[in-house]
């Protein structure tokens, strides 16, 4: 990507909150007082202005990768359009603010400031637009997410995104093999990640209803010792493999190593349900 391209974000956040700051501001300068707010409102209008034309000139740069993921570029084209038309209708705010200051000993300059309200609070609605636009490109096609910087870690992370968002859905749908397939494509690809092994391990006693294997699996992975969040879903997921495979002593004695390490409610609450002082001890 170009490298101004990756400053789209960063750039377009500050033209929004300026100009509409800026509008607000000389809305407000309409009632005539604070006296120091007229100025200020000329001053930010024009700062959100260049900001919006950077911001307008960063998107041209940052729209080719984007554009060659397939189903994007309609969406990228649209947000383009309504992003140019931010930028001219505040360009036309400034012009008549640029007026306004020429005129400002004679009535004129009454009209003008209103002129620019109106014509900044039209610019607002548009920015909308073109916002909307573009949170519909990262948002709901993933324009940009993992492929800004050109890092290849981000991409990576996005692929990972995708299987696991994709599993959960296939999951939820009943396609349990095709959940299956894509957590054991994320295992193949991200085979150091112990977050992504345990997600494997998880898709097998789940989608699979394979035990025996799931254990296997969860044999041979090993948490960080100084992560706690991490131990404990390996230990839960090994009690719960175990007590499928019909190995309830087994389930026990690991929940209590895991209650002893982190004296937590919820595994104790597994514990006792599994010892047969509560109730069900499913997860």
């Amino acid at each position: 990507m170009h490298t101004m391209g990756q400053f789209h974000p960063q750039v377009v956040h500050f033209a929004v909150a300026l100009l509409v700051l800026g509008v607000l501001l000389r809305a407000v300068s309409l009632l005539g007082r604070p006296a120091f707010v007229a100025p200020a409102a000329t001053l930010i209008l024009v700062l959100g202005t260049i900001a919006i034309v950077v911001a307008a000139q960063t998107g041209q740069d940052a729209h080719g990768p984007v554009e060659q993921m397939p189903g994007v570029r309609p969406a990228v084209m649209e947000h383009e359009e309504w992003g140019e038309r931010a930028r001219n209708v505040f360009l036309i705010v400034v012009l008549i603010e640029g007026a306004a200051l020429a005129f400002r000993r004679s009535r004129a300059a009454t009209y003008l400031v209103a002129a620019s309200t109106v014509v900044g609070v039209v610019g607002l609605a548009v920015l909308y637009e073109a916002a909307e636009h573009g949170g519909a490109i990262v948002y709901r096609y993933a324009g940009g997410v993992g492929t800004r910087s050109g890092d290849p870690i981000d991409v990576q992370r996005l692929l990972l995104a995708g299987l696991y968002q994709q599993a959960l859905l296939d999951r939820k749908a009943g396609r349990l093999p095709e959940a299956s397939a894509l957590l054991e494509e994320a295992g193949q690809r991200f085979p150091g990640d112990v977050e992504v092994s345990l997600l494997r391990a998880e898709s097998l006693l789940i989608d699979r209803k394979d035990a025996t294997t799931a254990l296997a699996a969860l044999r041979a992975i090993t948490p960080p010792a100084d992560n706690r969040f991490l131990r404990m879903r390996h230990g839960l997921l090994t009690a719960d493999a175990q007590l499928a495979a019909g190995r309830r002593d087994e389930a026990i004695a690991t929940l209590q190593q895991l209650v002893a390490a982190f004296p937590s409610p919820r595994v104790r609450q597994r514990l006792d349900a599994l010892q047969g002082k509560t109730g069900n001890p499913g997860r």
